[in-house]
């Protein structure tokens, strides 16, 4: 079972959480993940998060976040 502490939290890079929290998004936080799932799994899965000119993340990265919605959002 994949949970966000463990596996989820660990994929945000300190740059990632810094540049969502000035969206009003802060991705070391499980609730505001949990509640932004659907976007972010939308943008990370085209490539576009992180946005240029960071790498996206690998398929494995976004088949864990798929997973860990699938999984019922573990904490």
């Amino acid at each position: 079972m994949v949970s966000f502490e463990q596996e989820i939290k660990p994929l945000f890079r300190q740059v990632d959480i810094e540049h969502m929290q000035g969206l009003g998004i802060d991705l070391s936080v499980y609730q505001d993940v949990f509640d932004n799932a659907d976007d972010i799994y939308a943008q990370v899965s085209e490539g576009n998060m992180p946005p240029p000119p960071d790498s996206p993340w690998s398929p494995d990265k976004v088949q864990l976040f798929k997973d860990w919605m699938d999984g019922g959002y573990q904490p």
